[in-house]
């Protein structure tokens, strides 16, 4: 497999986490400070996902909080990580995007998923029409799509300002089935490596193996989201992701818990084995480390995959602790050449 020449491009994936003893408010207002900061450290783009009835993630309104990271910055490209399609209309999410496209061109990406985001009821809430759910992902995104070329739509519908300009789209996954559609409709990729590490290769092959040009894209790209924490120390980045990790753990017995534990309550927990077993499977491929650690997982990880860029996602109550480990990723990352194959062909 070779390697580009140039440095592995690193973004964000932000879910705006909401911790113990904080607020909504105060983790929106963090996320906001932290976008020009990283932008400083030479990161691509900063995408914030999208989740409802969720107190934990205060990411109920993507759109809104694009356009406010992209007045906060001004290289670096914004957008969702990703919008729930299934949970809006098309022609919504072509006139919102469209705008911010139109006030911050060449900055705003869409990364679209299929999924909800959310439980039965609140979808419901969202005005989720019953035949427009996920299994008609393709349609909605080739609708979607529509809206933003120039000249007379088929449909007769015009997004404005839409048609000025297109975002940059991204498909976003977590399964090979996700994988083919973006091939297929010649988009850029973005695989959920944080959610489902043991299906990272066999998605990317599928997307690659799908592939057809577009108009916008002549070869496949991909993008590896990884949950990220870096440290001074192996021992320390699994203190400062202790928080994150609790966390998981709670949402395995309660599908909804108000806030992600505090760094004291992460802490204070005492481990079972069973919860030790969970946290190694869900953490130990992920980057996770003090600097030589996550340097070595990083290039491993995009030798393996061949991705043209990794997306961070770190979740860390100390604001400051959160830098540092955007400081040393970056640092790891400037010694590491993104992948470049036509299929994956290493093991992880």
């Amino acid at each position: 497999m070779s390697r580009s020449e140039s440095p592995l491009a690193l973004s964000v994936l932000d879910v705006v986490p909401v911790f113990e003893e904080d607020s909504a408010t105060h983790a929106l207002r963090r996320t906001v400070a932290l976008a020009p900061q990283v932008e400083a450290l030479g990161y691509r783009r900063y995408w914030v996902a999208e989740h409802h009835n969720t107190p934990s993630l205060a990411t109920s309104a993507p759109g809104i909080l694009i356009g406010r990271l992209a007045a906060a910055t001004t290289t670096l490209r914004v957008g969702s990580g990703g919008v729930l399609l299934p949970n809006h209309a098309p022609l919504v999410v072509a006139e919102q995007f469209g705008t911010l496209e139109a006030l911050h061109p060449g900055r705003i990406d869409l990364g679209l998923g299929r999924a909800p985001g959310t439980d039965p009821l609140t979808a419901r809430a969202l005005r989720r029409a019953p035949d427009r759910g996920g299994d008609d992902f393709a349609g909605q995104l080739t609708e979607l799509n529509g809206y933003f070329a120039p000249g007379d739509p088929a449909s007769g519908i015009i997004a404005v300002p839409a048609a000025d300009g297109r975002p940059d789209l991204w498909a976003l996954g977590s399964s090979p089935s996700s994988a083919q559609l973006a091939g297929a409709l010649g988009l850029p990729y973005a695989y959920a490596h944080q959610i489902n590490p043991y299906a990272t290769l066999p998605s990317l092959d599928a997307y690659r193996s799908a592939f057809r040009p577009s108009p916008y894209l002549d070869r496949p790209r991909t993008l590896i989201a990884a949950l990220a924490t870096a440290a001074d120390s192996d021992r320390e980045a699994w203190r400062v992701a202790a928080p994150y990790l609790l966390g998981k753990i709670r949402m395995r017995q309660v599908p909804r818990f108000d806030a992600f534990p505090s760094a004291a309550t992460a802490a204070a927990h005492t481990f079972t084995p069973a919860e030790r077993t969970f946290l190694d499977d869900l953490a130990e491929p992920q980057l996770i480390g003090g600097p030589d650690t996550v340097r070595q997982k990083l290039d491993a990880l995009v030798a393996a995959t061949g991705a043209d860029e990794v997306m961070a996602l770190t979740v860390v109550p100390d604001q400051e602790e959160r830098l540092h480990s955007f400081r040393l990723l970056a640092q790891a990352a400037a010694q590491i050449k993104p992948g470049s194959a036509e299929s994956v062909s290493a093991p992880l």
